[in-house]
């Protein structure tokens, strides 16, 4: 399942970023494989916003795309 599909108040675990400036790109967000976040909006034709800690971080939607996830 890729993180575009994740729905309002899910909580799911990063487990592959396989593009490698996807990869670069989500670590300058403070996400990583192994990662957990919440989705805390899920804007529509629009991002998807993930509570982290007490960060929140809004991930485009072709970004998400490219993230493997699965729920926790």
């Amino acid at each position: 399942m890729t993180l575009d599909k994740v729905l309002r108040g899910q909580h799911v675990k990063i487990v592959a970023i396989p593009d490698e400036q996807v990869r670069a790109q989500a670590i300058r967000f403070g996400i990583s494989i192994g990662s957990t976040v919440e989705c805390a909006e899920k804007i529509i034709g629009g991002p998807i916003v993930l509570v982290r800690g007490k960060q929140e971080i809004a991930i485009g939607r072709e970004l998400s795309k490219r993230i493997k996830i699965e729920l926790v």
